[in-house]
């Protein structure tokens, strides 16, 4: 999976942020404070469907969007690909543990408390 550019993770947070799928024109008016072209919004759509990052239903003549993965699974999918980017994944993920605080590495601990109990 690869990275989202700035304007790919600013159209990805306005549908992550919403509970249905949003037109180009929705989400044109979403991030207004960027003063882009439509055509510009409904390019980046695209190759966001493109990339699998979105999936699109019909709704008449326009396109609603909806992402096509949580927010969470994203940013898990990114820590795995730089997992796979060390020589000692062992390691990497040590110094990780070792370095979230307390009330997050007890989050962890508990995750991996219910993958060993499954």
């Amino acid at each position: 999976m690869k990275g989202l550019g700035e304007l790919e993770r600013s159209i990805m947070d306005i549908l992550w942020a919403q509970s249905s799928p949003l037109t180009a024109r929705e989400v044109g008016r979403l991030i207004a404070e960027r003063d882009l072209a439509p055509t510009t919004v409904m390019t980046v759509l695209d190759r966001l469907t493109r990339k699998g990052f979105l999936s699109r239903i019909r709704d008449g003549r326009a396109w609603r969007y909806e992402p096509a993965e949580s927010r969470d699974s994203y940013i898990a999918e990114l820590m795995l690909e730089a997992l796979e980017m060390t020589g000692d994944r062992s390691a990497a993920l040590t110094r990780f543990a070792q370095a979230v605080p307390a009330s997050e590495a007890e989050i962890l601990r508990k995750a991996l408390t219910e993958l060993e109990d499954e």
